[in-house]
């Protein structure tokens, strides 16, 4: 049996599962199967892929986008700028790492811009929002990255030096920490909302719930809002197409 799967902690809130069964069923693919690994720690890696010796990918989320990189054998250049990898292709006793998460926001994203949006606050620092900038940069979009730590890297702002002229300043703004995510349904993001307009566009990488907490305070303001799911699509979609080698 070939086995796919997804790594991360904790993961009952992914929809991996029912999307590669319900696919595997649709293409009558009978001899694959998609399972979650729910692992705390990183160090249970190895322990895990040598139990399952049939594994010929696994996808990555949260809390190891980052620290997997040590245990893999390449990462492609993407990966390697983002400094994250949620994709693991299994190929001739190689572990190769890419970032699909950048496809599917990319693609997600694009259609959406207004030639007003040209500024970007990034909510959060983590291996989500490292893939976002990317994104941001490819495509000439100037950002900030906002945090909660004191110990946030260079550059980066802290969520009460938001005001309302950089709210007005940077219409775009995309949340990439879990603030929200189910079952904390009634989180979301620290800015001052009462400054959000029409102009502004509110990205969510969350998919579940299908309407955040921050997508429904930018929404009261008139602005455009976007879940997290299309973009889960999209990177699922990349994701197979690495495991089946037809991306590289």
């Amino acid at each position: 049996m070939r086995i796919f799967g997804l790594i991360g902690y904790p993961l009952g809130h992914s929809f991996s599962k029912i999307f590669f069964t319900q696919k595997f069923k649709e293409q009558s693919i009978d001899d694959a199967c998609f399972e979650l690994f729910p692992i705390e720690s990183i160090n249970e890696f190895p322990e895990l892929i040598a139990g399952h010796p049939g594994i010929e990918g696994l996808a990555v989320t949260k809390p190891h986008k980052e620290n997997i990189i040590p245990y893999l054998t390449h990462i492609d250049e993407a990966a390697t700028e983002i400094g994250a990898v949620n994709c693991i292709v299994f190929k001739n006793g190689d572990l190769i790492g890419h970032n699909t998460d950048v496809i599917g926001f990319e693609k997600s994203l694009l259609p959406l811009l207004q030639s007003h949006h040209k500024k970007a606050l990034v909510l959060g620092t983590g291996g989500a929002s490292k893939g976002v900038q990317f994104v941001l940069k490819k495509n000439g979009i100037e950002f900030l990255t906002v945090s909660r730590s004191q110990s946030a890297s260079k550059g980066d702002i802290f969520y009460e030096q938001i005001d309302e002229q950089m709210m007005i300043e940077f219409s775009l703004i995309i949340n990439a920490t879990p603030a929200g995510m189910t079952p904390d349904e009634a989180g979301c993001p620290d800015i001052p909302y009462q400054y959000i307009s029409d102009r502004h566009l509110l990205y969510d990488l969350i998919y579940k719930p299908d309407e955040t907490l921050f997508m429904k305070k930018g929404k009261a303001k008139g602005a455009r809002v976007k879940n997290g799911h299309e973009m889960f699509l999209i990177q699922a979609e990349a994701n197979w197409l690495y495991w089946q080698g037809i991306m590289s």
